[in-house]
């Protein structure tokens, strides 16, 4: 018989296993237990399950009685655990932690939660810790992490005060992850508190660096630099203060805003981290010198892909392309960070008129956060090169490979081709998407706007009325279909009706503030559109609106004050195709100079 457990069977015949316990099982008891059955870990569950207590330790804090109910869970939960089985595992220590309320169950909970990066069961089981260990300053700092992870940046401040007053290294500067998320009640308690904890700890390195963060997302560099001064006079060569005193002397203009770094990379020559941020830093101001660090730092870490790519945009940067090119083939034959690599050794083939090479380079892009501009510059080069069947069938091959984006390369084929005038081409695009996404408003508004170029104005509203049956509170189509409508045809009275129901969903929107002035106007009511024209125009002084504005008060009667709109915006866009033939079929001279 098994020394852990005994053979019984249930009323179906099949075997199961008991634990043998008579009496309540101890925390001691259980550890032995466990020691004996489980199986050497080779996985983080061997991490987790070292960092409890051994059994020894546990005598004097742990050894109590656990109810029959509890002990079963337990077993699973450690066995599920050495089994790699952490669902299960951590299901069977968050429920059986309120009912224990011992530390050592809550903080085995924590752990996995933690590991498995459910912040939401990690932070009510450490809440637990921290019930049943006030004064423990493990569960107070990471809870504090956990709630500002979350959100709850206020509601971490008396944890993080509890870890500061155990004499631990409190971390306050986390406190501001959210800071810009912040509202402003909210960013004034936060400050309070900081302060007020300063004036207790004036000597804390910690709250000294988040004032001085404060004033930074304050924009008040000068208070900041003044904090910071307090902070060197207790710890001269602080990591993160020494590089925020770079950062804000640089912005400063100051004549050399890296001396006190550069003092400490004399001091700790080897501090890969304060280095980066050094060579980070000085690609503001120096790339050569920016180049040199980059390039000490690959020389202590060879294979590091990040270091090898911040070289190649250096050197792409200082016009030096073959060592550009070098750097990057060396990430390729390291087998890292193989999307960026290609994508920029096609940026280059691009910059130096090597498209088949650099469509070559871009088709290697695997699914990345450069895929779809590696997608969208091979199919430029495609379309622009005449090479519409090429790029079709491309763009049908990458479809097939990630239908998930389906959606996303229909729109930017179709864009592609209208960009190069193959209008049919990509009124065909959009068909064949529709067919197979019936359903999708980007790609029936894209058509749309596609029939009004090419003059279907019967499809152009056929599919905004579409998209807005499906989406009565699409703003964007009724706006369009109310604008169309008064541009294009008589029925103002529809068109208003339309372009009113746009502006009640987006009041401010300066596209619709337009729309409602051009249909206004073409009823008739001058000072009403002009009203509306000004609002748009202010917010967005575009030359389309300005043509619009500057038409409105020319009918109106006031000639000086169209003048005075056209010539502005002819000085930024002298050429604006809308503003020249607004004027043209006005008889107004575009050069003609205000009265």
């Amino acid at each position: 018989m098994s020394l852990c457990h005994h053979t019984v069977y249930n009323e179906a015949g099949h075997e199961v296993l008991k634990p043998t316990m008579r009496r309540p099982l101890t925390f001691i008891s259980l550890a032995v237990l466990l020691q004996a059955c489980a199986t050497p870990a080779t996985d983080p569950a061997e991490a987790l399950l070292d960092a409890q207590p051994a059994p020894a330790e546990l005598a004097d804090t742990l050894e109590r009685p656990i109810p029959d109910a509890s002990v079963y869970p337990l077993l699973v939960a450690e066995f599920a655990l050495r089994r790699r089985n952490y669902d299960i595992a951590l299901e069977h220590y968050l429920a059986q932690a309120p009912v224990l309320r011992d530390p050592a169950v809550s903080a085995h909970a924590t752990h996995l939660a933690q590991y498995m990066q459910r912040d939401s069961d990690a932070l009510a089981a450490v809440q637990l810790w921290v019930e049943l260990e006030p004064d423990n300053l493990e569960p107070n700092n990471t809870a504090a992490t956990l709630l500002i992870r979350q959100g709850y940046t206020l509601e971490a401040i008396p944890y993080l005060e509890k870890v500061a007053r155990g004499g631990k290294n409190a971390n306050f500067p986390v406190l501001l992850s959210n800071f810009k998320q912040l509202n402003a009640d909210e960013q004034a308690q936060l400050v309070t508190a900081i302060n007020q904890l300063a004036q207790e700890f004036p000597d804390n390195i910690q709250l000294l660096l988040t004032q001085a963060l404060i004033f930074e997302e304050l924009e008040q560099r000068d208070e900041a630099l003044d904090k910071l001064k307090q902070l060197f006079a207790l710890e001269p060569y602080q990591n993160q203060a020494t590089l925020l005193e770079a950062k804000l002397l640089l912005e400063n203009g100051h004549k050399k805003p890296f001396a006190r770094l550069e003092k400490a990379l004399e001091r700790a020559p080897e501090d890969h981290r304060l280095r980066l941020q050094y060579a980070r830093l000085l690609t503001r101001t120096d790339m050569q010198a920016a180049k040199e660090q980059f390039e000490l730092l690959s020389e202590q870490s060879p294979r590091n892909a990040e270091l090898l790519l911040s070289l190649a945009l250096i050197n792409r940067e200082m016009g030096n392309n073959l060592d550009a090119k070098a750097y990057l083939r060396q990430m390729l034959k390291l087998e890292q960070e193989i999307d960026q690599a290609h994508y920029y050794l096609g940026r280059i083939a691009e910059e130096e008129e090597d498209f088949r090479g650099a469509v070559y380079e871009y088709m290697q892009v695997g699914e990345s956060k450069d895929f779809l501009s590696a997608t969208n510059r091979a199919g430029r080069i495609m379309f622009d090169g005449s090479d519409v069947q090429e790029g079709n069938k491309y763009f049908n091959k990458v479809r097939s490979e990630y239908p998930a984006l389906a959606e996303q390369l229909y729109s930017m084929q179709s864009d592609l081709l209208i960009r190069t005038e193959k209008l049919e081409a990509a009124m065909a695009v959009l068909q064949q998407g529709l067919e197979e996404i019936p359903e999708s408003a980007a790609l029936r508004y894209a058509r749309s706007m596609l029939g009004e170029r090419t003059g279907d104005l019967a499809l152009m509203e056929q599919d905004l009325r579409a998209i807005i049956s499906q989406n009565p509170d699409n703003a964007t189509a009724l706006n369009a279909l109310g604008y169309t409508l008064a541009n294009t045809t008589d029925r103002y009275d529809e068109a208003h009706d339309l372009i009113a129901r746009a502006l009640e969903l987006q009041p401010d929107e300066a596209a619709i503030l337009d729309s409602m002035g051009w249909v206004l106007y073409h009823q008739g009511r001058y000072e009403e559109a002009i009203t509306y024209l000004r609002r748009a125009y202010d917010q967005f002084p575009d030359a389309e609106v300005a043509a619009h504005l500057g038409e409105v008060l020319w009918v109106a009667g006031k000639p000086d004050a169209a003048r005075l709109v056209w010539q502005e915006a002819l000085t930024k866009t002298p050429d604006h195709e809308v503003l020249v033939k607004t004027l043209q079929r006005l008889g107004v001279d575009k050069m003609e100079s205000p009265s």
